[in-house]
């Protein structure tokens, strides 16, 4: 899986995601290689790359989105961490799901919300483990 289109996926996906990118990537990748490469590809090499939104909004935009599917967890999770990586307040991804109650309902949004706060207690507890 050396193509450009590969390549700047996982750049992409790196500035957003941190080290979990490679580890999704590779979790993948031992069932569905293709599928991974896909995964890259698309979303990061095509998606994520355009110059129309900043990153921030864009990791808002796939909160709202996994958030109104309601069974997306484990891609919430990685999309919560990448909205902080890419300077989300906390208050504003709360806020995102917060706001999907009213198109998804409360047991999707819920759902996210416990993610939510899953990740962001992690987050808050990295940062005063390296304090």
């Amino acid at each position: 899986m050396s193509s450009a289109l590969y390549n700047k996926g996982m750049k992409e996906m790196r500035r957003h995601l941190g080290s979990a990118a490679d580890k999704w990537i590779s979790s993948i990748k031992e069932i569905a290689p293709e599928f991974a490469k896909v995964n890259v590809e698309f979303p990061f090499g095509e998606l994520y790359t355009r110059d129309v939104l900043d990153d921030k909004t864009r990791e808002l935009c796939t909160i709202a989105a996994l958030t109104v599917q309601g069974y997306a967890s484990a891609e919430l999770r990685i999309h919560i961490q990448g909205a902080l990586n890419c300077g989300a307040a906390p208050e504003e991804i709360v806020e995102v799901i917060t706001q999907m109650i009213a198109y998804c309902g409360f047991p999707a949004a819920t759902n996210a919300i416990l993610i939510a706060k899953e990740v962001l207690g992690d987050q808050r507890s990295d940062s005063t483990k390296s304090t």
